[in-house]
């Protein structure tokens, strides 16, 4: 008996094994892709922290124009493991322990947990060793203009000077709020004080700071990005806020 496709029955009938059939091969895909995609997201985890450092693929092939690039991505165990290892720590108030976990603590959900009361926050500490120097990389999470903006700072063996920064977003507006991962942004961030005096300041990105060439290190301030003054608000936030966590920390650690 022939099928009339013509009826309303049929068109469902259809449009539903069509859902089912391409539901089921997106499931399959995403089954077979999750482990590599999970895999990747830790590989740029690690250059972004290795690049928060002073580690970049210029390290590796000594030319200045790779500076601002990330070490590969297919290196990136070989090179986490050379200068961090297993010098990751999970912080709470003043303790910390030493333990690889520290890698898959999840910046954003202990700090929806940390709301609940008696809740001990857990934050994640990398130490870096470059050229018999230590690196105390921080990672930060905050809110830009239209959704999440992150990164990591490192701190000098003072625990007080930045080392280096690496930011990025999730959606902030190109060439205004998505500029926070260009150089020109995150390179002012080098050499200034999360400290005035004895006091903990943090950083700000300030509008109208007139210091285009970051000259002044001093001041607790780098130049906001023009036209990305929520972004910036955010980038001020998350750094005053997420490194103020680990002070209590820093000061039982003898500076070196």
């Amino acid at each position: 008996m022939a099928v009339n496709t013509e009826k309303n029955s049929y068109t469902l009938l259809f449009a539903v094994g069509m859902v089912v059939v391409v539901g089921t091969v997106l499931a399959g895909l995403f089954g077979s892709l999750n482990a590599n995609i999970k895999e990747n997201k830790k590989k740029e985890k690690k250059q972004n922290i290795l690049f928060a450092m002073g580690i970049t693929k210029a390290t590796l092939t000594k030319n200045a124009e790779d500076a601002n690039s990330p070490v590969d991505a297919n290196e990136a165990d070989k090179i986490f493991s050379q200068y961090i290892g297993e010098n990751q720590y999970i912080i709470e108030g003043s303790k910390a322990t030493k333990s690889s976990d520290a890698f898959d603590i999840d910046v954003k959900k202990e700090g929806q947990k940390a709301k609940e009361a008696g809740y001990v926050r857990k934050l994640p500490l990398y130490i870096g060793t470059v050229d018999g120097k230590k690196s105390y990389v921080v990672p930060l999470y905050g809110k830009g203009l239209w959704d999440a903006i992150w990164g990591y700072v490192a701190l000098e063996g003072d625990l007080k000077t930045v080392k280096g920064a690496f930011f990025d977003h999730k959606g902030e507006t190109p060439g205004l709020g998505a500029n926070i991962k260009e150089a020109f942004f995150y390179e002012d961030f080098k050499g200034e004080s999360i400290y005035s005096g004895a006091e903990y300041k943090g950083i700000t990105v300030a509008k109208g700071n007139n210091d285009p060439t970051n000259q002044r290190k001093g001041d607790n301030k780098v130049d906001a990005i023009a036209g990305a003054t929520i972004t910036g608000d955010g980038v001020t936030a998350m750094i005053k806020s997420d490194l103020k966590l680990y002070i209590p920390y820093f000061e039982t650690v003898k500076p070196n």
